[in-house]
């Protein structure tokens, strides 16, 4: 790491064999939401030199089912978790090693069997992506 994260993120606790090898990673969880970021590193990268699509496809799908647990749980629901159903993101800028790339997850509802999300992927002040995604609430009450 070459810089601090952005303000408000701490490292992230959450650990999974996909994600183990891009840490650190950071999250910021604020009331129906865990926003996620990264500092964009070389092994991030595509053959370009930019950060690879698949990279933030996975993070912004963990930052939105995590938001959408948090939410389901915050109004009183039992959740095991969330399982994607459907997921699209649109690519409309890159980042390169060096850039804080954040996943800024919004919960648009959290009912009792579905969750529909979206996101905006940013670095600083510019748009990277935007994404939507559709998650069924798994039943139970953990991780």
């Amino acid at each position: 790491m070459t810089q601090a994260p952005p303000a408000g993120y701490q490292r992230h606790t959450r650990r999974s064999p996909l994600t183990d090898p891009w840490e650190p990673l950071y999250a910021r969880k604020t009331p129906g939401s865990v926003a996620l970021a990264v500092e964009i590193r070389e092994p991030h990268c595509n053959s370009r030199g930019f950060a690879h699509g698949g990279l933030i496809t996975a993070l912004a799908d963990n930052a939105m089912g995590l938001s959408a647990v948090v939410t389901a749980r915050e109004a009183g629901r039992e959740t095991a978790g969330a399982l994607t159903i459907s997921l699209s993101l649109d690519f409309v800028g890159s980042a390169e090693p060096g850039d804080w790339l954040e996943i800024l997850p919004t919960v648009l509802k959290a009912g009792g069997t579905l969750a529909f999300t979206e996101c905006r992927v940013i670095c600083g002040e510019r748009l990277v992506a935007r994404g939507n995604a559709t998650f069924r609430m798994r039943q139970g009450n953990t991780d």
